[in-house]
């Protein structure tokens, strides 16, 4: 009687382990928390008159972004290795090339119980990437419904970065004063620099990018987004186009600890090949509303 019972008792275990096992695929529960997002409201173009976005009849819709650069812990448990050179749990990720971050908002998604914003075809070559030296050039397409972790497009990083609807049209994200919200060559290291940029000078005095969210905020709550390390956007780089359709390089936002204080305006647009990884190289994530 008692083998009688012991077998019926592990029967009856092993089904509700299979029941439970179902209802976590049914409610698609999340492995992983959700990152920290900003809502931006949307609207008309509020932003400070020497950007991109100034005066244009572009309406915005609403959307969220990240409020801190993707940090290397971040990174980490999704992709279980840190490409980093400056290693630090609380730093943003650098050294990731456009690709490399494709694939870590899909399955960030993924863990976090979300649709996957992006098709990655690697098979087929992308016709509108017309890098002669890129070797990668995935085919890349948007699920516009999907409610996963993407990039921001150029005009709604620059949007966020000027304040959204409550933009108080600083030059800088935040301020007038870049040292005030973010890092670059001359504060990056251990004093402030004067004079010219200066590679060896700037790596005698130990320049490198710094924890998030050291320095105040913009308006909207958003952190570093003059300066700490440069992100990457969705769309291609052109020096005379806002949002072409196609390019060599992918478009790049912000300042960095290495770059000049004129890097971290609000509106300074610049661009990277997307296979392309370098140290004040890094991304926050976008999400639709």
């Amino acid at each position: 009687m008692k083998l009688i019972f012991y077998i019926l008792l592990l029967l009856l275990l092993s089904s509700c382990g299979s029941n439970n096992n179902e209802n976590n695929e049914n409610n698609n529960e999340p492995l992983i928390p959700p990152l920290d997002v900003v809502f931006v409201e949307g609207g008309y173009i509020i932003s400070p008159t020497m950007t991109n976005l100034y005066g244009t009849p572009i309406i915005m819709q609403d959307f969220y972004i990240g409020r801190f650069q993707v940090t290397q812990q971040e990174w980490y448990e999704v992709m279980g290795e840190n490409p980093s050179g400056f290693v630090n749990d609380n730093n943003p990720v650098e050294t990731v090339s456009w690709y490399d971050v494709i694939l870590f908002l899909n399955r960030r998604s993924e863990l976090a119980g979300l649709e996957p914003f992006y098709n990655i075809d690697k098979e087929n070559a992308d016709q509108n990437n017309l890098s002669e030296s890129d070797n990668i050039r995935w085919a890349v397409t948007i699920n516009d419904d999907a409610n996963g972790y993407r990039l921001p497009t150029t005009i709604e990083w620059e949007y966020a970065a000027g304040g959204g609807q409550i933009s108080r049209s600083y030059i800088f994200s935040g301020s007038d004063d870049p040292t005030q919200v973010s890092w670059h060559f001359r504060n990056s290291g251990d004093i402030f620099l004067d004079g010219m940029w200066h590679w060896p000078t700037l790596e005698a005095n130990n320049g490198r990018p710094r924890n998030v969210g050291q320095k105040p905020p913009n308006e909207l709550g958003l952190y570093d987004m003059s300066g700490n390390v440069r992100e990457w956007i969705w769309n291609w780089h052109h020096e005379e186009q806002l949002t072409p359709a196609s390019g060599e390089w992918r478009g790049v936002r912000g300042g960095s600890w290495v770059a000049g204080e004129d890097a971290g305006r609000v509106g300074f647009r610049d661009g990277m090949p997307p296979y392309f990884r370098t140290y004040e190289l890094g991304f926050r994530v976008a999400r639709n509303s």
